[in-house]
């Protein structure tokens, strides 16, 4: 039986009209900056060292003043002295949560005991999943947010899941051709990795799998892989972007021209100086407020770089897009789903006392990112003693490049090299 994967919306909210969307933003997040302030440590501290007070916020651009908390300081904030568990801001205390995660920094990541706490069952259902369907999620199940995250929202939804986590490609070939799989939940890339070793086994992605529609997030999606990735499977293949802290914050759907903006918080693209919003097509830092109360997050800025688009979508949702993620605020790069920070790998370097000199590059040749630490070092090097050792800290293994000269003095610590089409 022929499946509609194209309409069909998950909430109401998805096509308010503006207005009525603005309004229902605004008194959601009233109310949110009130319980916020009378129940997280971290927040009220920010507003005290504004000189702000709740009652001030009486309009958005009263909102929009209020101090932003930049992603880099959420470690620093969850461990401040004197708060509390998590710095105090865990707003209903530990029994108001479900689960607590841990991202790399080390960053936790509490979740509420709502449904569809992370806010992507609208996400999946823009990118074509429906009730009924087999869902292969390959992100990671241990520690990491990200393999519960994105199956509660299937659940919700009406689907079934095979919790088959990250690697291991032979086996998650053999799940999606035992069984009538139809949805890929994980990296484009990998997604890709999974085609070519099933052509090496002697499979037809077209004919020997059953897949319809992939849900991909983690890492950039360049247009030329989408493409090869949809031609290869016969499929279709939408993105979404959020974060390990607030979960959804964009999706695409069927007509693509950019991800549109959850419902389930408020957005905002504003100056990466005075993180107030710019006009709308102008470039600017990503900006989030998840509509959740166990763990308040007040303009969380994320670091990263878009711009809204604001023509209607034939899709028929009303709210605006984001048109990409096209940068970093921030001299940090996500690299195959992973945040790398220079300061992890300077705490790494600093265990090698034969390093003079060093630098992380990011490129990506052919479509596939890789990730180099280029380093000058005396006599008695470990460099595959060294790729561990930053791979135990900053979670993924790099290419090690010697160097026959010292690099230059005040050079940036990490250069991001790729090109997306």
């Amino acid at each position: 039986m022929s499946v509609d994967r194209e309409h069909g919306y998950w909430s109401e909210t998805e096509t308010l009209a503006p207005e009525a969307r603005r309004e229902v933003q605004w008194e959601t997040l009233r109310g949110l900056v009130a319980h916020a302030a009378a129940s997280s440590a971290e927040f009220k501290a920010r507003l005290e060292r504004a000189g702000a007070r709740p009652e001030d916020v009486q309009s958005l651009d009263d909102f929009h003043a209020l101090p932003v908390l930049p992603k880099k300081d959420l470690m620093a904030a969850q461990q401040a002295s004197g708060r509390g568990v998590l710095g105090g801001m865990v707003a209903g205390g530990l029994g108001s949560l479900s689960r607590i995660y841990q991202s790399p920094g080390p960053i936790y990541d509490p979740e509420g005991k709502g449904p569809d706490y992370w806010g992507f069952a609208e996400a999946f259902y823009a990118a074509g999943f429906r009730p009924g369907d087999l869902a292969q999620n390959t992100f990671s199940y241990h520690l990491t947010p990200a393999g519960l995250m994105l199956e509660e929202p299937l659940r919700a939804i009406g689907c079934a899941v095979i919790p088959a986590g990250p690697g291991n490609t032979e086996k998650q070939i053999e799940l999606m051709t035992a069984l009538p799989v139809t949805g890929f939940v994980g990296m484009a890339s990998y997604l890709r990795v999974i085609a070519e070793k099933a052509v090496a086994m002697g499979l037809q992605p077209r004919e020997h799998f059953n897949l319809r529609t992939a849900f991909v997030a983690a890492e950039r999606l360049p247009e030329s892989l989408r493409r090869e990735v949809e031609e290869l499977f016969g499929m279709r293949v939408r993105q979404g972007y959020g974060t390990a802290d607030v979960g959804c914050i964009a999706y695409e759907c069927s007509h693509l021209g950019g991800m549109h903006l959850t419902n389930r918080g408020f957005v905002e693209i504003v100056d990466p100086q005075t993180k107030r919003p710019v006009p709308v097509g102008e470039t600017g830092e990503v900006v989030f407020t998840p509509f959740v109360r166990e763990y308040p997050l007040i303009r969380l800025a994320t670091g990263d770089l878009s711009y809204l688009v604001a023509e209607p979508c034939a899709c028929g949702r009303t709210s605006m897009k984001l048109g990409a993620i096209v940068g970093r605020v921030d001299d940090t790069a996500k690299v195959k789903g992973q945040f790398i920070y220079p300061s992890q790998a300077a705490q790494v370097v600093a265990r090698f006392p034969a390093i003079s000199c060093w630098r992380i590059r990011v490129d990506n040749p052919g479509g596939k990112d890789r990730l180099t630490v280029c380093l000058r070092a005396g006599e008695g090097f470990d460099a595959a003693a060294f790729a561990k050792a930053f791979q135990d800290v900053c979670k993924l293994r790099p290419e090690v490049e010697l160097l026959d000269a010292d690099l230059p003095e005040g050079c940036a610590r990490l250069v991001d090299e790729r090109t997306f089409e």
